[in-house]
């Protein structure tokens, strides 16, 4: 007797269905298609790969056949035709009354666009910034619900969550916040660089949330954190994502200042600043 394994990713081929101004650096995109039917995901922090077409073609050259290893084949078409790739997490879906995936929702953090930028803007911010109905993607996600690229996972008896995000991980630290359950205890720090982009978050949790604006002389999360006085004993699990350099040193102060276990520290750095995400690949990081 043989046993049947689900392949847990897939390549889904989208569309841009409609957009949504978040505030002066982030903009979310409604992606839609026949594809979804076979998109599974439990959600939270779900990680996925984007697809995007350079400029001038209609839709993103993605290989096809990749088998065990999508990233190597996507390195082996030629740099000026392949599409340009990098990885977001999965902010919302909508189901029709089946339980059929109809859309899905991936934020944009437009670095190098709008007011006050202070650097060029990326392949991925220019097309987000410019994007329409119609405009064609790919992308790498789940067609098992329970994946591996889903990391927020806290233990059992977890009875306190610690969340810290800049922008490029409020999407997933929105989505999570959604997720807990009825009277959770969570601390959550969210960081952004405009005050307009601060958004309103539904939770049912009990969830103390403190929005970090970076303005010159603003204190950092690592400051407020440090100040935050949390409940002796029971079992607290944090959730870090962001640019690597500060999960790093916030992930240092929960585990060596404050002495959590650092299995109970889940630590992404989405990216690192002064790299690309192919740098950041090829370093291993």
């Amino acid at each position: 007797m043989t046993t049947a394994v689900a392949t847990p990713f897939r390549i889904f081929s989208l569309q841009v269905a409609r957009t949504r101004r978040l505030g002066p650096s982030l903009v979310r995109v409604t992606f839609a298609g026949p594809d979804l039917l076979a998109f599974h995901s439990d959600g939270m922090d779900q990680s996925l790969s984007l697809f995007l077409p350079r400029p001038g073609q209609p839709e993103p050259v993605v290989p096809l056949d990749y088998g065990d290893s999508w990233w190597q084949a996507w390195c082996d078409v030629p740099e000026d035709v392949r599409a340009v790739m990098r990885s977001y997490t999965l902010r919302a879906l909508r189901r029709d009354a089946d339980g059929d995936v109809t859309e899905i929702d991936i934020d944009f953090v437009l670095h190098g666009v709008g007011p006050g930028a202070d650097a060029p803007a990326g392949p991925a911010s220019r097309w987000a910034a410019a994007a329409a109905p119609g405009d064609r993607v790919a992308l790498i996600g789940p067609a098992v619900a329970d994946n591996r690229a889903i990391r927020f996972r806290p233990p059992e008896g977890t009875d306190l969550a610690l969340i810290w995000g800049d922008e490029t991980a409020l999407p997933a630290a929105a989505a999570i916040l959604e997720s807990l359950p009825p009277g959770t205890r969570a601390h959550v720090w969210l960081e952004v660089r405009h005050a307009q982009d601060i958004q309103d978050l539904t939770t049912v949790a009990d969830a103390e949330i403190t929005w970090l604006v970076r303005t010159p002389g603003a204190p950092t999360a690592l400051d407020l954190i440090r100040e935050t006085e949390l409940p002796d004993g029971g079992q607290p699990y944090a959730w870090i994502a962001g640019e690597a350099g500060r999960v790093k040193e916030l992930r240092r102060h929960l585990v060596r200042e404050r002495g959590i276990d650092k299995r109970c520290v889940t630590f992404v750095g989405y990216w690192r600043e002064g790299l690309t995400e192919e740098q950041l690949r090829v370093r291993g990081e």
